[in-house]
């Protein structure tokens, strides 16, 4: 499988870019949970190549948007890598090749972390949502384009993934009337006026590295939300210190009441957990739904 993803990229580079590709050495490395990965040393630079044939057929693709989005943002101190070419599978499959982000071992840069992703967010649109759908892990989002965030959240994340989860799992009647009924509260919950800032999408502890050049951001789900969607992300797990989230409030004051708010885009991330894995998701979501009844 591996070779025949290589022989397709030195086919497909030669006649996209118009040079030659030869592979000097492939290396076998860490690329998360669900993809492999291997760096590859060519004549045209070093090149991080990532696939997996058991995933949507266009899951590149679209990260591959995702990334070149966020590396139109003004914003100096994050890293994002440049994409080489991105296929969405066919007789081949889907694979990601990007620039190689050679690794750093401090962790100095949180400052410029936070500030990075402050001016991140200060790259806007004028509608929530994104140019196509893309995923969040393996669970497509539906980024139609949306003027207004609480129908957004309440019926393209919420109620979107409720009926993924009704036709995967089990979701009894009961369950699905305190999300109905916490979707019904939006309006009293969120701030009627927000604005619609570029996030990473899935920004947790490893989706982002120091490298030797700085910050950088990997394996995104991009698209325009308020920007509390993203931090609730990044409180999930932890792995962000007091000095990035100092330098990021420094940066781009947060709006008041954010912390109260955060359990309640966090319900986004565990029901994807529950649709995904099952398990103990479903019941951490019932709860944190609950607190806002």
């Amino acid at each position: 499988m591996e070779q025949k993803i290589i022989s397709h990229i030195i086919e497909t580079y030669q006649a996209t870019v118009g040079n030659e590709l030869v592979i000097k050495n492939k290396q076998a490395i860490g690329g998360g949970c669900i993809c492999t990965s291997v760096k590859l040393e060519t004549n045209q630079g070093n090149f991080f190549l990532k696939w997996n044939s058991n995933m949507p057929d266009d899951l590149f693709v679209r990260e591959a948007e995702s990334l070149e989005e966020l590396g139109q943002a003004d914003q100096s101190e994050l890293l994002i890598p440049r994409v080489i070419l991105a296929h969405e599978a066919d007789q081949v499959p889907g694979y990601l090749l990007i620039e190689y982000l050679s690794p750093g071992h401090s962790h100095s840069e949180d400052e410029k972390l936070g500030i990075g992703l402050a001016r991140l967010h200060r790259k806007t649109n004028n509608a929530f949502g994104f140019q196509h759908n893309n995923y969040c892990g393996a669970t497509e989002q539906d980024n139609r384009w949306n003027s207004h965030w609480i129908d957004f959240f309440g019926n393209q994340r919420i109620r979107y993934l409720l009926e993924k989860i009704s036709k995967h799992r089990s979701l009894a009647s009961g369950e699905r009337n305190t999300y109905d009924k916490l979707v019904e509260r939006l309006p009293e919950l969120i701030p009627a006026e927000t604005m619609p800032s570029l996030i990473h999408g899935d920004l947790w502890l490893g989706n982002y590295l120091y490298t030797a050049q700085g910050p950088a951001l990997i394996d995104p789900a991009s698209y325009y939300a308020d920007r509390e969607m993203e931090l609730s992300m990044m409180t999930m797990f932890g792995g962000f210190s007091q000095t990035c989230w100092s330098a990021y409030q420094n940066e781009f004051p947060l709006n008041p009441g954010w912390e109260d708010r955060i359990q309640l885009y966090q319900l986004y991330h565990v029901l994807n957990h529950y649709y995904l894995f099952g398990g103990s998701y479903g019941d951490q979501a019932q709860r944190m739904a609950q607190r806002y009844l």
